[in-house]
């Protein structure tokens, strides 16, 4: 039997890893793209397999990086997961310019690159549910109307519509993801929950003072990423391809994940959480929720980790990181 080949983008982030390991445990021939080329495959994340992938550079926004990357191949892969973005909010608003680019132009050329080069491989696009922004109905689904509140969101809708154009008028495989937020210990340390445990674990090897957050109250539908790669992959095991939402359906506020945190560390959130006006968001009453009824259905997937596993792993992994490195080297080499 042929030895079936798949290609990451961004194979270094939270996502990219654990979608990586899970393809090579699964017999694939994986590859991926960075924008810090060969270097990746020492990187944090990839330091388990680094030496069983092929690193491609690959930075979103040239013109040619995805066509480059498809001839470096030996072969057309079977297999495309494209995960690369820019995926922090708040940078978006500073640079919506690069922003777009990266997500919108960046997933175009990728999907042009496949029609011409490799178009009998099955590709995913990965979404995201700052689409729904202001959601008109609650939990959101596939036909839910999008309605985004910053470019992130907006060049996710442009990406996530594009896929289905060239899935209609091309006829690629094309799928588009569209992911509620997923945390893990690899999670990058600009969002919220990797914010907290990473506090968590500096207060307690008295590194560091109060936690400052946004609102405490604002809901979340959180997953863990490593059972999120399992839905992608389903999604292209597929006779035909199609749209998929992927979370858990149940919410958790700001200050229940501070809760869960703190007392996995044996501390009390109250004495060392404090809000600040600076990090409040317009978004932060909009209650986005998946509703994965599809994925459940279509793909025989469900979540597997509950939300005190995911927080209780996330905060063991930063204690244990504080307790091997100097504070300052908290930060993962992703």
């Amino acid at each position: 039997m042929t030895q079936r080949s798949a290609l990451i983008t961004g194979i270094t982030g939270q996502d990219g890893s654990y979608l990586a390991e899970l393809l090579l445990d699964k017999g694939y021939r994986v590859a991926g793209t960075s924008r810090r080329g060969a270097d990746a495959a020492n990187s944090e994340n990839l330091k388990t397999i680094g030496d069983r992938l092929t690193i491609l550079p690959g930075d979103p926004a040239r013109s040619d990086w995805a066509s480059n990357a498809l001839a470096l191949l030996q072969s057309p892969p079977d297999e495309i997961y494209h995960l690369a973005a820019q995926s922090v909010v708040t940078r978006a608003w500073e640079r919506p310019i690069e922003t777009t680019e990266n997500i919108a132009l960046g997933t175009l050329r990728l999907l042009e690159a496949v029609r011409r080069g490799a178009p009998t491989a099955r590709i995913l696009i990965a979404g995201s549910s700052a689409m729904f922004g202001d959601p008109a109905e609650t939990p959101q689904r596939e036909t839910t109307p999008f309605r985004p509140l910053d470019p992130y969101g907006a060049a996710k809708v442009y990406a996530h519509t594009v896929t289905g154009q060239y899935r209609d008028v091309h006829g690629l495989y094309a799928v588009g993801a569209i992911l509620f937020n997923h945390e893990s210990p690899r999670r990058g340390v600009d969002f919220v929950t990797r914010k907290i445990t990473l506090a968590v674990a500096r207060i307690a090897h008295g590194d560091q003072g109060p936690l400052a957050l946004g609102s405490l109250e604002a809901q979340r539908d959180w997953g863990y990423a490593g059972d999120y790669v399992e839905a992608m992959w389903r999604a292209l095991q597929q006779a035909t391809p199609s749209d998929y939402v992927i979370g858990t359906g149940v919410t958790h506020s700001v200050r229940e994940f501070c809760e869960r945190a703190f007392a996995a560390a044996a501390l009390d959130y109250r004495a060392h959480v404090v809000v600040d006006e600076q990090f409040l968001r317009r978004s932060d009453d909009r209650v986005l929720v998946a509703d994965a009824t599809r994925a459940r259905d279509v793909l025989g997937w469900e979540p597997q980790t509950t939300f005190d596993q995911l927080v209780t792993m996330m905060v063991e992994a930063d204690v244990a990181r504080a307790a091997q490195m100097p504070s300052a080297s908290l930060t993962p080499n992703v």
